[in-house]
């Protein structure tokens, strides 16, 4: 059996598309939108709106960790638009989204990231993609537990809960094979990003059942460049899948 497993595909519908090849099913960690590009300026709604110009200005001020002044940025740039600015992200947003799923391979098995909007999955869906969040499915006879989004964040991003919520899903997800969820858990050498040169939030709730439940694997994303990629707690492995939209290239789970 062989799984393919990818995470924060950020738009990348072109290397979307060969994701599954060679494999039996296909596992999405989430992070399918592209709103604004670290790397590339142009790339990404926000730039669409405003351009690449405002876009380097507001991911400086994000990633100076000045978010007032980010917020205020982004609102006196919203007020310029005609309408509710919701419309506008919403009609990108959907635009990308008919065109990653109408891409991604099946059987494929799905949860939300923190950048997702989960409310308007459901338009999208068709036969062969499942998605599953504080929930299990069974993939070539081992059980894998699914749980979504991310916690919260001075980033604001939109699909982000509670720390108690978060927990409940894990709790709902019991004891598993393989564990997949969009952020890591509370390891500080897989959530620390070379690049952005910060931490990211991890789960504490996730890093515990993995000490009381032992799966063969914990598997996410959400971390693009990380200090580490992988760490042993016991006998899991914990694997952060790659920055799908940077290296076009799954991680491939095989048994």
């Amino acid at each position: 059996m062989k799984v393919h497993v990818v995470s924060d595909v950020h738009g990348r519908a072109d290397a979307l598309a060969r994701a599954g090849d060679g494999a039996d099913a296909l596992v999405c960690l989430g992070d399918l939108i592209l709103f604004i590009d670290y790397d590339d300026h142009a790339q990404g709604i926000f730039p669409e709106l405003f351009g690449a110009e405002r876009a380097a200005e507001f991911i400086a001020l994000r990633t100076a960790k000045r978010f007032d002044e980010a917020r205020a940025m982004s609102a006196s740039l919203w007020a310029t638009l005609d309408g509710d600015p919701r419309e506008h992200i919403e009609r990108r947003v959907r635009s990308q989204y008919e065109t990653l799923f109408a891409a991604m391979p099946t059987p494929a098995y799905l949860t939300y990231g923190n950048v997702d909007l989960p409310r308007l999955w459901a338009d999208y869906l068709r036969p062969g993609l499942q998605v599953l969040d504080g929930e299990v499915a069974e993939i070539g006879g081992l059980r894998f537990g699914f749980v979504g989004g991310g916690l919260q964040t001075p980033y604001r991003t939109p699909y982000e809960i509670g720390d108690e919520e978060y927990a409940a899903k894990v709790e709902a997800v019991g004891e598993v094979d393989v564990l997949c969820c969009h952020i890591p858990p509370a390891v500080p050498e897989l959530l620390y990003d070379v690049v952005a040169r910060r931490f990211e939030r991890g789960s504490q709730a996730t890093l515990e059942a993995i000490r009381r439940t032992q799966p063969r694997y914990a598997l996410f994303g959400h971390v693009h460049n990380p200090l580490h990629a992988r760490a042993r707690i016991g006998r899991t492995e914990c694997v952060n899948v790659g920055h799908f939209r940077g290296k076009g290239v799954p991680f491939v789970l095989e048994w």
